[in-house]
């Protein structure tokens, strides 16, 4: 630090800092204004630099950012459990380790079985999803600086008497989240299954088609089938992304089951990276550990690349409301009939935007989302028929009931 420089170096200078401290002081500054955009409803229309997480249910993506953690505080469970995004803000500490969720502030939460139930209250209802994150700082000397936003995992079938759309509800979400230009996108895919059918690359290529954002996590290495491996996928042959793979290991339901923490895991993985003779010539780019270093170095250089356009962006976006405001004063006035109209005017058109959304006529058509006049229509021509569905022949003995209820005492 500044203060511990030697005498031969000089006293620091006006304003001098450190290059780790200036890009500790980006990660902040961004982590800030994520904060105030999620206390505001993500209002804002702004592609902020994050990192996002996408993989199917089974991928293991839960696994990873535990093992990122270094505690279990992710809900498991079967079906879809994460039904809205968590936005995950971790800070180092020396010794202390404690969560704080973004909707209660006040309260530090150093129970991670509390975090998981917290998490889970805040859920929405089952086979209903949020696109409203939850936020959520763990302090904790195991993490670096880091923040990701943690997404409901990938569906392909409905299971569980889980309704059709929610497949479409859970892609739509993932969609709005990783078309975002500043979104760097970890596409967690396990090694047991094949690359070419993973949900994760799959979406992130829609997107992202040149493979520039997308950083690839291969999972469940230690699962794979007797006398294969992942070498030409993890040394970026097979699949190319300008970011790379890192490969991890997670634990198993049994190690979960058994008890086994996650230092265990951590433990095993470096065993098998630097034991494995496919695998030994890149141990020191795999394993967790390395992964933190590298999202942490990743996300801090692409906060800095796109700071300039952040800025632009919300210095036109604060002029724009200034004029807003300003036009609203004019038009209002200070009498009070002027006052009235002016609501009245506000609610008619609130009503015709509402009206043209719904009846698909919209001026505006979005070509990225489907509409909310289009997903209540889907809605309305599959689940709810499917669920209003009556069999109407009536059965024999329906019919014996009748007969002899209309014959009485008679």
């Amino acid at each position: 630090m500044a203060a511990n420089r030697s005498a031969a170096n000089g006293p620091p200078r006006q304003n001098e800092e450190s290059e780790p401290e200036r890009e500790r002081d980006l990660i902040d500054m961004m982590n800030d204004l994520q904060s105030k955009l999620v206390a505001n409803g993500y209002s804002l229309d702004l592609s902020l630099p994050q990192i996002v997480v996408v993989g199917s249910q089974s991928a293991g993506k839960s696994s990873v950012l535990e093992n990122i953690v270094g505690r279990e505080f992710l809900p498991r469970g079967c079906g879809v459990v994460t039904r809205r995004p968590t936005l995950i803000q971790l800070y180092p500490t020396q010794n202390e380790e404690y969560a704080v969720f973004g909707h209660r502030e006040n309260q530090k939460f150093t129970d991670f079985n509390a975090v998981k139930e917290e998490i889970l209250a805040q859920m929405p209802p089952r086979h209903s999803f949020s696109s409203v994150p939850i936020e959520l700082k763990i302090y904790s000397p195991r993490v670096l600086k880091l923040t990701v936003v943690d997404l409901p995992g990938l569906v392909r079938v409905a299971v569980d008497g889980q309704p059709e759309g929610n497949i479409l509800e859970v892609r739509e979400m993932v969609l709005n989240y990783i078309r975002q230009p500043e979104s760097l996108i970890l596409a967690v895919t396990p090694a047991n299954q094949d690359l070419a059918t993973s949900d994760a690359l799959e979406i992130a290529r829609t997107v992202d088609p040149q493979r520039m954002r997308t950083i690839g996590v291969l999972t469940k290495l230690d699962l794979m089938d007797e006398g294969t491996d992942a070498r030409d996928i993890l040394e970026n042959r097979q699949v190319t992304l300008k970011r790379g793979w890192v490969g991890v290991l997670n634990r198993s339901q049994l190690d979960i089951d058994e008890g086994r923490d996650i230092q265990y895991i951590l433990d095993k993985e470096k065993r098998f990276f630097s034991e494995k003779a496919c695998y030994k010539h890149i141990a020191d780019r795999m394993g967790t550990p390395y992964l933190q270093r590298m999202l942490q170095r990743t996300l801090k250089s692409h906060i800095k690349a796109a700071l300039p356009d952040v800025r632009t962006k919300l210095a036109e976006k604060l002029a724009g409301y200034r004029k807003k405001l300003k036009d609203f004063k004019e038009s209002v006035g200070e009498e009070s009939g002027g006052k009235q109209y002016y609501m009245i005017k506000l609610v008619n058109n609130f009503i015709k935007d509402i009206e043209l959304k719904l009846l698909g006529n919209s001026e505006l058509v979005d070509m990225n989302a489907v509409s909310a006049g289009a997903y209540i229509n889907f809605k309305l021509n599959t689940e709810v028929q499917n669920n209003l569905k009556l069999n109407l022949v009536p059965k024999d003995e329906d019919m014996t009931i009748v007969i002899t209820n209309l014959h009485g005492i008679s």
